[in-house]
């Protein structure tokens, strides 16, 4: 039976326990009452017309009244989708995390992992600008670095996943991104006049994340810092290798380090569903 006659049938008939009661004059929850399909039908609906808690609760009650079979499995990696929708990443990375626990073989465990990444991406997305004005050295990276281990997993299990060539894109602005948070933080100790950290966490960019765009920032706060501290071989030879490697880096035009750290985005991730 298809999914939109049986979404109709499913609220003719609860529109007729509307008006049923219980033996206490109550009325009767039509969720308490229809059988599986019908209870995910409603769950369904409710998720695809944006009512995220009603199908959240409705989904939740699907699975505490049938605990086994195909409906109670989907309707379990659904909520999750429906809870992060609704901004509710704890409850839905709790969810989904159960999800893969217990059915390491469904059909659907690629989008599981898929969306296990997303819901830490969420939850790291924005958090450069959300500390912006904070000391820069006390940034938690966590759910950014979770976010990417998530995805990595993901791509390494299922590379053809339909959702693999996201998640790549994903990997990329993450490490880019984390990349990017401890420039800014070598470049506050910079400002700082803390040399000996600032050479010490750009260098740390140089060997983490050699493949970023940020590696040619991280030479040059290294050949600033290694001059401040008087120590002008290191700082020369560390010149030679932005010369080699990034030859049009702002360092060496007299242009950088800037006033003020760039947070700008490298890749525009707005959709996040």
């Amino acid at each position: 039976m298809r999914v939109s006659l049986l979404i109709r049938l499913v609220f003719f008939a609860a529109l007729l326990s509307l008006g049923a009661c219980s033996r206490d004059g109550k009325k009767t929850d039509p969720v308490e009452t229809l059988p599986v399909d019908q209870v995910y039908a409603l769950a369904k609906e409710a998720l695809q017309n944006g009512n995220l808690e009603r199908a959240a609760r409705t989904y939740e009650r699907l699975v505490a009244r049938f605990p086994f079979g195909a409906y109670t499995e989907q309707a379990q990696l659904e909520l999750a989708y429906a809870q992060f929708k609704d901004h509710k990443e704890e409850e839905a990375y709790s969810a989904v995390n159960r999800f893969i626990k217990t059915y390491p073989t469904h059909k659907h465990i690629d989008y599981a992992f898929y969306l296990r990444g997303l819901i830490n991406f969420a939850r790291s997305d924005g958090l450069l600008e959300r500390y912006i004005n904070r000391d820069e050295t006390k940034r938690d990276q966590a759910y950014a670095l979770q976010s990417f281990e998530d995805f990595g997993e993901m791509v390494k299990r299922y590379p053809d996943s339909r959702y693999a060539g996201d998640g790549r894109q994903r990997m990329i602005y993450l490490r880019n991104n984390m990349a990017q948070a401890e420039i800014g933080v070598a470049l506050f100790y910079l400002r700082q006049k803390a040399y000996v950290a600032a050479a010490n966490r750009a260098e740390k960019v140089v060997e983490t994340y050699q493949r970023t765009p940020q590696a040619g920032d991280a030479l040059a706060i290294m050949t600033e810092a290694y001059a401040r501290l008087g120590q002008e071989q290191l700082s020369a030879d560390t010149r030679r290798v932005l010369e080699l490697n990034y030859p049009d880096h702002q360092y060496l035009k007299g242009q950088y380090p800037p006033k003020r750290q760039s947070w700008k985005r490298l890749l525009p991730f707005t959709d996040r569903g």
